[in-house]
């Protein structure tokens, strides 16, 4: 590689790493314990509990659910129904002032299906967990936070496509893994951030995309509305609005029998983000660990009950869905998230020494420099 062509990789790759470093430590310290966040939330007790009753109690319908979530949070209209693996008899309600709320003025908490109890859930509403979402998600600073992030994530890429190409030569002088101990210090940490970036190059190239992705998830959603979902609803254009609405009780069973053989993942009510003025929207999930992330909508009118379509899933949608499990490593349970916490943590280690290589690196030409002068004089 002639060394023209080296320079200009090695200035993208020291800018691009450099201007994305602060945000890439503070995605990699918060994601660390959102890898972790059932075992946390199970540990500091913010995980809801629901009381002991023989296996054969009856389930409330969701119209009885609904109404008790009402009497829990009076006020407030019930946004989403949400359903859980690790709590076969609860169902998260999601609450606001308005169904088209800001999600993050929501309140989740979860009801018991069999009594209508509502459990609160202290960290989807605030506490260290919620803290580490958002500085993770948006840094409390929105949409426009969220876009931030998003070109950090890109810089960060850029950043592993450059040091590739910078480390293809280094490898020709020297065997794999190589670490230089009768070095100095700064090129051993050279050795070691070379070492630790190839190690961990695949794993920061997926999080690092999957990861734009996620930060773009506003913008996704907002097409897939102006999109799927504004063409299946364009009948009701010019329908009043919806002054009152069918009981929500055989919605499940309404759902299961449009999509045979699926699950149901969580309900949007009228006039929330995932459906329309006039519909109930059902979000059906596969039986398989794959399908189980991805998702069919059904849009049932709230009027009458009836089937007004399946909503198609574009390909933005499933790459959208299937990047958010995979950005945190819920697709192999707990060994698959020891290993997403390993490389986290390496790649802070990368990071870190990104930082330190670069200040070396200056005061050293700055030493040169200062000599040189000196020489002149």
């Amino acid at each position: 590689m002639k060394s023209q062509t080296i320079r200009r990789w090695s200035f993208i790759h020291t800018w691009s790493s450099l201007i994305c470093t602060v945000f890439l430590l503070i995605l990699c310290i918060t994601g660390l314990p959102l890898v972790f966040h059932h075992e946390i939330e199970h540990m500091l007790g913010d995980a809801p509990e629901l009381k002991e009753m023989p296996a054969n109690t009856p389930r409330m319908d969701l119209q009885q659910l609904v109404k008790a979530a009402e009497a829990h949070r009076p006020g407030e209209v019930v946004q989403y129904f949400g359903w859980d693996e690790d709590e076969a008899n609860g169902v998260y309600a999601f609450m606001g002032k308005t169904a088209g709320g800001d999600p993050n003025d929501t309140h989740t908490f979860m009801l018991d299906q069999r009594t209508g109890e509502a459990v609160e859930t202290p960290s989807a509403n605030g506490g260290f967990m919620m803290v580490m979402l958002r500085l993770h998600v948006d840094m409390y600073a929105g949409l426009p936070g969220k876009l931030l992030l998003a070109f950090m994530g890109l810089l960060f890429v850029l950043a592993i496509v450059s040091g590739v190409v910078l480390y293809s030569p280094f490898m020709r002088r020297l065997d794999f893994a190589t670490v230089r101990p009768n070095k100095s210090n700064r090129v051993r940490w050279l050795d070691l951030h070379n070492l630790i970036g190839v190690v961990t190059l695949t794993w920061a190239f997926v999080v690092g995309l999957t990861g734009v992705l996620n930060a773009c998830a506003d913008l996704v959603i907002a097409q897939w509305r102006n999109d799927s979902l504004a063409a299946v609803v364009a009948t009701y254009k010019d329908a009043p609005p919806l002054t009152e609405r069918a009981p929500a009780s055989r919605l499940l069973d309404i759902a299961q029998a449009t999509v045979p053989g699926a699950e149901p993942s969580f309900i949007a009510f009228p006039g929330s983000r995932f459906s329309s003025e006039h519909h109930y929207a059902v979000f059906m999930k596969g039986d398989t660990h794959l399908t189980s992330h991805l998702l069919t909508p059904v849009l049932i009118d709230a009027t009458d009950l009836k089937v007004t379509a399946i909503v198609s899933s574009p390909w933005y949608m499933d790459a959208l869905l299937l990047s958010q499990p995979l950005h945190f490593g819920d697709y192999g349970g707990m060994p698959m998230k020891i290993l997403w916490g390993v490389l986290d943590v390496l790649t802070i280690i990368v990071l870190g020494s990104g930082v330190y290589l670069w200040v070396v690196r200056r005061k050293a030409a700055a030493t040169v420099k200062i000599a040189q002068t000196a020489e002149a004089a």
